[in-house]
């Protein structure tokens, strides 16, 4: 999926009150120091390109290693600028992932533009975990499934009870085949969620097990509310502001007219 890639660079999380202040020549001259710099791990330089408090926006893990070096293979396969008046972006890879920090130009030359990058950046941290959100509930669906070839049942819990296997998730020890769904659905940390998103199994009277996910904190790591059954069909639906009193007041799987079915 094209929403995951950089999926980690939360290099480029950054302040609406944050602006780069170095100006270019050429929006290219400010696409190769922005990459030079990302390459070396250059502070001092991403600091004048993208405003020194671009790293307070990082997760506590940091930036992932892996994007970096995917943004730049991309980079070296290919990297070209799309101009439009004295707006510009700039294009890398053979699938044409745009960086979502556009360039302007002003009368001082061609720079980065923090404050419009703030809501593109959003909309796609969103893009990504809705679509996590889907997938994963696609896992739950095989994990039930597999559950129930092994103990003629659906499980009513993700994780099972201390010393059993009656939820989806069980620690093993090493050689033991693996419990049908990992612990992610689950984290440490209460209110974490999974890709910014809580799941709640509901029962379903027709194919025996479903379930509802909702965003964290809604407009922020998500907007749509997800519900899946048996069936293996997932069913959207905007709960807004009120989404967690709402998502965590249904109590069967029954989507009514507010839920459409999202297109496999």
């Amino acid at each position: 999926m094209k929403l995951k890639r950089l999926t980690a660079l939360a290099l480029f999380m950054v302040s609406v009150h944050a602006f780069a202040n170095q100006p270019f020549t050429t929006p290219e001259q400010a696409a190769d120091a922005l990459t030079q710099a990302i390459e070396q791990q250059n502070e001092t330089a991403l600091n004048q390109l993208l405003g020194e408090d671009w790293r307070q926006f990082l997760p506590p893990e940091g930036v992932d290693p892996e994007a970096v070096a995917r943004f730049l293979r991309d980079w070296k396969t290919g990297h070209r600028i799309v101009q439009q008046g004295n707006t510009a972006h700039l294009v890398v890879g053979d699938n044409g992932w745009q960086l979502p920090i556009p360039l302007v130009k002003a009368a001082e030359g061609w720079r980065f533009d923090m404050q419009t990058a703030e809501d593109e950046i959003l909309t796609r941290a969103i893009g990504r975990n809705e679509l996590a959100a889907i997938e994963a509930l696609h896992a739950y669906v095989d994990a039930q499934q597999r559950y129930y070839a092994m103990y003629q049942r659906y499980a009513e819990k993700i994780v099972s009870t201390v010393g059993k296997k009656d939820g989806l998730y069980w620690p093993v020890k090493p050689g033991e085949s693996p419990s049908p769904l990992g612990p992610a659905f689950s984290p440490k940390e209460p209110g974490v969620g999974y890709h910014g998103y809580h799941f709640h199994i509901l029962p379903d009277n027709r194919n025996g097990f479903a379930m509802i996910a909702w965003p964290v904190s809604y407009g922020e790591s998500g907007i749509m509310s997800f519900m899946i059954n048996g069936d293996d069909d997932v069913w959207q639906a905007d709960l807004g502001p009120d989404t967690a009193e709402k998502a965590q007041a249904v109590s069967v799987y029954k989507p009514d007219g507010q839920w459409q079915l999202v297109a496999p």
